[in-house]
């Protein structure tokens, strides 16, 4: 048997919080996997079902995040569960909106809900880190953590659910690995592999390569007729007067 529990606060007016994404993350798979009803037990919600192999108790403590390792220690004593046998869901503000990380065992980063389980029962237990984002400064965490998520986030919030909720049989089976590419697949669905035959094979529109002309050559400057040389003026015969003191000059 393993037990999945969901980190949240109780009531309405909390339901839509980013700190209560694990709270949604086990209605998700509850609602999918048809699970029992929920029943109030271990100062919490309990619904039990099977996931693949696996029976498996989804809680949700009642008792406000700061006390939840009451609740869980309850539930794993009634059940006779080891830490190994206990998978915690999560929001986490050190992961992008959408990430899951899945981890064994470790510190609690400062998270309540992760500080009194540890106080309670120890840290030996799994962990799901749904990221929800940073609100960019420390002051600000609180009132982040306990606001409704924005109509944006259902964009990568509602696959990231449906993902957790396709991989919870993996999960529940020890095999991270199979879990996180179930959530993967969602989060980031798998690109279209390219048509070998073209583009035009599948009725689009065949996609036209645009080549540039080259420039024109340019045309040569004229090239400019030679001046001819000047007509020299008609000689006017000498006299022989003019002759023979040319022959004196020279």
């Amino acid at each position: 048997m393993k037990l999945f529990v969901g980190l949240g606060n109780p009531g309405s007016e909390y339901a839509g919080h980013r700190h209560n994404i694990g709270f949604m993350a086990l209605d998700r798979i509850a609602a999918d996997h048809g699970f029992g009803t929920w029943k109030r037990a271990f100062r919490g919600l309990v619904s039990e079902g099977r996931l693949g192999a696996e029976k498996v108790v989804l809680l949700k403590p009642e008792t406000f995040m700061n006390l939840s390792g009451q609740s869980v220690q309850g539930a794993m004593a009634f059940y006779k569960l080891p830490l190994a046998d206990v998978t915690v869901l999560h929001d986490e503000l050190d992961l992008a909106p959408g990430r899951v990380r899945v981890k064994m065992g470790g510190g609690h980063a400062g998270h309540n809900g992760l500080r009194s389980i540890h106080a309670q029962v120890g840290e030996g237990y799994g962990r799901v880190r749904l990221g929800i984002g940073h609100p960019g400064h420390k002051d600000a965490v609180a009132g982040y953590v306990l606001h409704n998520f924005a109509k944006a986030d259902r964009e990568w919030l509602d696959p990231l659910l449906q993902g957790v909720s396709e991989g919870a049989a993996a999960l529940a089976e020890g095999d991270g690995g199979r879990f996180m590419n179930a959530v993967a697949l969602r989060v980031v669905p798998p690109r279209t592999k390219a048509n070998p035959a073209g583009p035009a094979a599948e009725g689009a529109a065949p996609v036209v390569a645009q080549v540039s002309a080259p420039d024109p050559a340019p045309t040569p400057a004229p090239t400019p007729a030679p001046t001819p040389a000047p007509t020299p003026a008609p000689q006017t015969p000498l006299t022989a007067m003019q002759r023979l003191a040319a022959r004196f000059r020279g």
